[in-house]
């Protein structure tokens, strides 16, 4: 009796937080279930019912973006960004975090800190040398060019994330590598990065998510067309189709659809591994 008095309060308690994460949920979906809606529509139907579900289905407004937009094309640029600069960032990122956390080289304290404050400087205040210097190198229109600016931009939050898990890690499982013969990389790639992995996954994730919706650095160091990312592709899709809504829908659910399916499917690891780095540091 006295536990289901318990019980009865407890979820009476839950009742405004209930409603408070309801609300949460419609104010985020809201807008995306709007913009399904509206990719699905007739220009003149978006236009007169913008919140509304469509009268008329039209699928045809998605191979249409796909073509005028030249996603097929941007989207492999996208790709090709994510995967060196998550590539770089961990390798260069691992590296580095083992070296602060287990080598112990002079100085690494002093380097946390200048990391910490290099990071929290926006990229804006030194722009302008960076694109004079990217004109020198010829590193402007290249993709490769981008991967070094996010690799840079990506690489303090990925040491200092990725040093709070090695830290951790108790010393005696490489020192028993050491003692059978194993290089200080053996010991990183066979007894840290197995024990290590939901930061490197957590970093992966967080890098890719980042590149793929980056706009503005693309905007100013790439101007060839068919070197764009599938953002600055899409601003520029926008600008062409401002008042065509539909094409516009489509081409925008068919840029965010792969950032929702890398989140859902790989969700549970990102949050454990934020989690436990927050919780290490």
């Amino acid at each position: 009796m006295i536990g289901n008095i318990f019980k009865q309060k407890r979820s009476s308690s839950l009742v405004p937080n209930y409603v408070v994460l309801t609300l949460a949920l419609c104010f985020a979906l809201g807008p995306l279930v709007i913009l399904v809606f509206n990719s699905m529509k007739s220009t003149a139907d978006a236009m007169a019912n913008p919140l509304g579900p469509p009268r008329e289905i039209h699928l045809e407004n998605y191979p249409n973006a796909w073509k005028e937009g030249r996603l097929s094309t941007t989207a492999r640029n996208s790709g090709i960004l994510v995967v060196g600069t998550v590539a770089g960032v961990l390798v260069m990122g691992g590296l580095a975090a083992f070296s602060l956390s287990r080598l112990d080289p002079p100085g690494a304290n002093l380097f946390m800190v200048y990391m910490l404050g290099g990071s929290t400087l926006p990229i804006w205040l030194f722009l302008v040398p960076l694109y004079s210097l990217w004109r020198i190198l010829g590193l402007i229109d290249t993709l490769h060019g981008l991967i070094l600016i996010y690799i840079a931009l990506n690489s303090p939050f990925a040491i200092f994330l990725l040093r709070s898990y090695m830290v951790q890690i108790p010393r005696d499982f490489e020192d028993a590598a050491r003692v059978d013969g194993a290089s200080e990389l053996q010991v990183l790639t066979r007894v840290i990065l197995p024990l290590a992995w939901p930061g490197f996954l957590t970093v992966g994730l967080v890098t890719a998510l980042g590149v793929w919706s980056e706009f503005q650095v693309a905007l100013i160091f790439v101007h060839v067309p068919d070197l764009f990312p599938v953002t600055t592709s899409y601003w520029y899709f926008t600008t062409r189709y401002s008042r065509d809504w539909s094409l516009t829908s489509a081409g925008a659910v068919m840029m965010i659809a792969p950032v929702l399916i890398f989140c859902f499917s790989l969700q549970r690891q990102f949050i454990e591994g934020l989690t436990l780095g927050g919780l290490k540091a």
